[in-house]
């Protein structure tokens, strides 16, 4: 009886320690600044509580949410994909050149992107895991290399002769939401990282990854395979931003998507992703990436110029940085002076 007692009181404080940790947690931090941010916006800034404003903030959302998922994971890893926006770039030049000069059919057009997007994805993997170059000055190489390729690709040319039917299906929204059509799609992008990230084995072992390279390969895990994978879909995914934004604008052309990674960065980091590895979950990483769009966008009705943004986007991405640091810091002050105010009892002798 006292055995049955027992396990239901460890039952019951396990379910407790959970829902403690969903409700205190990182990643519910993130989406209660998301929330209380929307709802000051919405007292404060003119025209913010509307279905117009739902579906621009979320559609402009799409690319940095598709490149943040893949980020995140990398990040966890204790890496950096600072490549993203330029791979998105040189996809959506070979997306231009391919309908405007070659004569492409769509579905061969958006196979070849993301051909393109793997290409950089296995260029940036193979550099870091198996020549042993650091992914920070791989991925700033890439950076500049993959939007040079952009602009011998498709030169100073901008092409907005896209089919009008492909581009409405990009802007459009459900029925009367305001909701983008495409975060369907993106919903499944976030869907599959999740599982992957918190629900398999290859996931959990990023984590053990991000902790110590030592301690992964000692258990087990193939650290450089799994990179290479991780590299290889963030140029997948990054290649599917680039074509979404080439039909959200209707015009591909060199500067597509250019200076969006370090939004993708904050957002992540914003999210509750260690900059160091080990630790991050995917609900915080949407969080963050809608905490961002809100705040830009909030700003932007409310008439600050385009400057001042960016100053907010690097404050956040500061921020992101030292919070995590901060608190640890806070937290193992607060336990020192509760040592020294309430010692423990000295042993009986």
């Amino acid at each position: 009886m006292s055995d049955t007692v027992n396990d239901g009181s460890t039952a019951s404080t396990k379910v407790r320690s959970s829902v403690r940790r969903v409700l205190l947690g990182r990643d519910a931090g993130t989406v209660y600044a998301v929330l209380v941010i929307v709802i000051l916006a919405a007292s404060f800034v003119p025209y913010f509580g509307s279905v117009t404003t739902v579906s621009f903030l979320l559609i402009d959302a799409v690319p940095i949410l598709l490149m943040a998922m893949p980020m995140a994971l990398i990040i966890i890893t204790g890496e950096i994909d600072l490549s993203v926006a330029s791979t998105a770039g040189l996809s959506a030049a070979v997306m231009g050149v391919l309908w405007h000069n070659q004569h492409w059919g769509m579905v061969a057009i958006l196979l070849a992107c993301a051909a393109v997007g793997i290409l950089c994805g296995v260029v940036n993997g193979v550099l870091i895991t198996r020549v042993g170059l650091p992914s920070l000055a791989v991925t700033i190489g890439t950076l500049a290399l993959f939007r040079g390729l952009a602009l011998v690709v498709i030169g100073d040319n901008a092409v907005a002769d896209f089919p009008v039917a492909v581009t409405t299906w990009a802007t459009s929204s459900i029925g009367e939401t305001g909701i983008p059509t495409v975060m369907i799609i993106v919903a499944v992008v976030v869907v599959i990282f999740g599982v992957l990230l918190h629900f398999t084995p290859f996931g959990r072992g990023l984590f053990a990854l991000g902790f110590s390279t030592e301690a992964a390969e000692f258990v087990g895990i193939r650290v450089q395979r799994s990179k290479l994978l991780l590299y290889v879909a963030s140029g997948l995914v990054s290649s599917l931003a680039g074509v979404f934004w080439v039909l959200r604008y209707s015009s591909a052309q060199s500067d597509s998507v250019q200076g969006l990674e370090l939004s993708v960065v904050a957002a992540v980091l914003l999210g509750g992703v260690s900059i160091f590895g080990g630790t991050g979950g995917i609900v915080g990483v949407v969080g963050g990436v809608l905490l961002i769009r809100t705040v830009e966008y909030a700003l932007q009705l409310a008439g600050l110029p385009a400057t001042v943004l960016t100053i907010v986007t690097g404050a956040l991405l500061i921020i992101s940085v030292i919070a995590p640091s901060a608190s640890a810091w806070i937290s193992r002050t607060v336990a020192s002076r509760r040592s020294r105010t309430h010692p423990h009892d000295a042993p009986a002798l």
